[in-house]
């Protein structure tokens, strides 16, 4: 498992272990519902799933031809959780009457847009039937590797 993935992976069970306790504490503090509510299912459906399935694809999916995404991984981990962690802390605080801040939670969905898009695209090379896996397979060889 490379570093991308490593992180990946622990930062989706971190958010698994947020969600949990934020649901906890909505039973025991009713008033947090309101302003928590949205940011709890984001931290639920992006933080822990999408990301869990973004780090064990970036891990598990094919790399034909020894493909190497350290770069797209990196780029993808940073522009999620920045846009993740930019809108978890500030949508409570918008949907408590801060309404300056919205601009600033447009910036979080663009950058968790960004991060769908980089990994959209590095899967996009990976993704490939079995005739171009001959052909890449038939270009290796004739390079001599």
């Amino acid at each position: 498992m490379g570093f991308w993935h490593y992180l990946f992976i622990r930062a989706a069970l971190v958010y698994l272990v947020y969600t949990a306790l934020l649901g906890t504490l909505f039973y025991l503090f009713p008033g947090l519902v309101g302003p928590f509510r949205p940011s709890h299912v984001h931290a639920g459906l992006v933080g822990f799933f999408l990301q869990m399935v973004m780090g064990v694809a970036y891990w598990m999916m094919p790399r034909p031809g020894g493909l190497r995404q350290d770069r797209l991984e990196g780029i993808t981990f940073v522009l999620l959780n920045a846009g993740l962690l930019l809108r978890l802390v500030l949508e409570p605080l918008s949907l408590s009457g801060h309404a300056g801040l919205r601009p600033w939670l447009g910036v979080s969905g663009v950058l968790q847009v960004l991060a769908t898009l980089v990994f959209a695209h590095a899967m996009g090379r990976r993704v490939l039937t079995a005739e171009m896996l001959r052909r890449l397979r038939e270009e290796r060889e004739r390079r001599g590797g």
